[in-house]
């Protein structure tokens, strides 16, 4: 669906390449303003996004989101030089190839895509309010609902790896499991948090290691849609049927229960105190 973009502004980490890149030239096109929080640079070769990047509608900020000292800094940034957020697309994230750790020193799966949606979402509650739609959408998952046992002890540091089923597939849940669990309190205070299963798409980059596992590469050259299809589905999630349903989790964009719930609260505990007593201290950036 389009719904008047005029004058509204989403802000999409992870927005220089993949779905991310898709979702950002959807909504340009349509209207929407971008505040894009990346690691690296847009496609040089772009003509939309030279034209847009030279009459501001296209912003950059650019963080190691996984390092909080860079995060912390490109957030104090945005605070200061926005007005406003009506979307958050907490998008940034990817299938590893190995068992690899944040500077913090935690999984870099769980760091990237479970801790730092949640610090991002945070740190930009007062734009979000002073938005219109005001609504965050987390980018999650399929891969895990085939899982049969989760633990969250192991989250930090896991004591095994397997590519995209093993901490991959552990983050997502993570993250939709304190999405939904954060759901109730953020929707009272005004804003709608839910998370959003962007469905198999052709992401991958030649020459760069990835999660994927060698068999399913090709399956995923030959078979799946390139990744305006789940940028579809991410703007569903945010601005379709749903749009008012706070917490839930959609595949297809179709509400979907999730596995595991018992262990909602404790996740959430976790990325909180994470939040409190290692992000917002003084050693965390400037």
């Amino acid at each position: 669906m389009t719904i008047q973009a005029a004058g509204r502004t989403a802000l999409i980490t992870g927005a220089n390449n993949g779905i991310g890149l898709a979702l950002t030239r959807k909504m340009l096109n349509e209207g929407w303003e971008i505040i894009a929080l990346i690691r690296s640079g847009f496609p040089e070769d772009d003509p939309l996004i030279r034209e847009v990047l030279s009459s501001k509608k296209l912003r950059i900020y650019k963080a190691d989101l996984s390092d909080f000292a860079q995060l912390k800094s490109a957030l104090k940034k945005i605070t200061l030089q926005e007005t406003q957020i009506d979307l958050l697309f907490n998008n940034a994230g990817g299938s590893f190839a190995e068992l690899s750790y944040s500077k913090q020193g935690r999984e870099l799966h769980y760091e990237l895509q479970t801790v730092v949606p949640y610090i991002i979402t945070m740190e930009l509650k007062e734009l979000l309010l002073k938005g219109t739609l005001r609504t965050v959408v987390n980018t999650s998952s399929n891969a895990f609902m085939m899982k049969r046992k989760f633990d969250p002890a192991a989250l930090e540091r896991p004591t095994a790896f397997k590519k995209l089923t093993g901490p991959y597939a552990d983050s997502k849940l993570a993250l939709s499991l304190w999405t939904g669990e954060i759901a109730p309190q953020l929707a009272a205070e005004g804003i709608l948090i839910r998370s959003a299963d962007p469905g198999g798409n052709n992401t991958i980059r030649s020459g760069k290691k990835s999660g994927i596992p060698f068999w399913l590469r090709p399956v995923i050259r030959m078979f799946f849609p390139d990744p305006t299809h789940g940028a579809g589905l991410l703007y569903q999630a945010a601005l379709g049927e749903h749009s008012r349903k706070p917490g839930v989790f959609l595949i297809k964009n179709q509400v979907t229960p999730l596995k595991f719930t018992a262990y909602s609260r404790n996740i959430l505990d976790k990325v909180q105190a994470v939040y409190q007593q290692e992000f917002r201290s003084s050693g965390s950036g400037s």
